[in-house]
C-alpha cells in the first residue's frame, strides 16, 4: 500500500461522530516537514440542506473556461508553501495569463490533516462566486486558523463572512459524501499525476509539472511555451 492511499484510508475512518487524533501516514508538505494533525470535532447537522453532492465538488474555474493553457493547483489548504504561491504568485498570474484569458486554474483538494480537510469542505460549501475569494481569505489567514484550539470553529468564522449560516456550515462539516470526495480527488491527483508533496501544478493534463512555490517566472516560462 502506497504511502498516499495509506493517508486516504486513515482519513476516511472520521465517521459522522467525534473526530480523535487523525494521523496521516507518509504524508508531508513540500518542506519535507510533517504537519500538525489536527483535531476537528463533525457538527451535527441542521435543518439545512446542501446542494447535492456533485454539484459541490464540481471543478471551480478561474478564468476562462476555454483558454488554452489549464492549470491544475493540488495544495493543501495547511500547507505553507502553498499560502505562499496563492498570496505571493498567484495575483501576477491572474494578472497576466488569467485575466487576458491565455490560461485558467482549477483548485484540486489535496488535504494533509483534519483541518486542511475541514477548510477544504467549508470552500466547496460556499457560494460558487465565493469559493476563490474564500481560499484567497483561508490561505492569508492560514496561520490564524490553522494553528487555533479548535480549527473547526474557527474555520465557521470565515464562513460566516462568506455569508454561509451556522446551519449550512454545520450541515456542510457534517457531509460524509463530501469529505469522501475530497479524498478522492487526492487519490486521483496521487495515481494519475503523482502528486506527492504540496503544491504540485499539472498544466495541460500533464504537458508540464511544476512542483513547489516555484517564482512566477518559472510559471511564466511554462505557461509561454504551451500556449504558443
Amino acid at each position: 500500500m502506497n504511502r498516499n492511499l495509506l493517508g486516504i484510508l486513515t482519513l476516511l475512518g472520521i465517521g459522522m461522530t467525534l473526530i480523535v487524533g487523525l494521523a496521516i501516514a507518509g504524508s508531508r508538505p513540500s518542506n519535507g516537514q510533517t504537519l500538525p494533525v489536527q483535531t476537528a470535532p463533525v457538527q451535527v447537522a441542521q435543518a439545512a440542506t446542501l446542494p447535492p453532492v456533485a454539484d459541490l465538488l464540481a471543478d471551480r474555474v478561474l478564468g476562462n473556461p476555454n483558454a488554452p493553457v489549464t492549470i491544475l493547483d493540488y495544495s493543501s489548504m495547511t500547507c505553507p508553501h502553498c499560502a505562499a504561491f496563492h498570496t505571493e504568485t498567484l495575483p501576477k498570474i491572474k494578472e497576466k495569463y488569467i485575466d487576458t484569458g491565455k490560461a485558467k486554474l482549477v483548485f484540486r483538494d489535496f488535504p494533509f490533516d483534519q483541518a486542511a480537510l475541514r477548510a477544504s469542505m467549508l470552500a466547496r460549501c460556499a457560494p460558487q462566486e465565493r469559493y476563490y475569494p474564500l481560499l484567497d481569505v483561508l490561505f492569508k489567514s492560514q496561520a490564524q486558523w490553522s494553528r487555533a484550539s479548535d480549527p473547526a470553529k474557527a474555520l465557521a468564522q470565515y464562513g460566516k463572512l462568506a455569508g454561509m449560516s451556522q446551519e449550512t456550515i454545520d450541515a456542510c462539516m457534517a457531509s460524509q459524501p463530501l469529505a469522501d470526495g475530497i479524498l478522492q480527488s487526492r487519490l486521483v491527483g496521487s495515481d494519475k499525476y503523482k502528486v506527492e508533496a504540496t503544491p504540485t501544478f499539472i498544466l495541460n493534463d500533464g504537458a508540464a509539472t511544476i512542483s513547489g512555490a516555484q517564482s512566477f517566472e518559472t510559471f511564466a516560462a511554462a505557461i509561454d511555451k504551451l500556449a504558443k
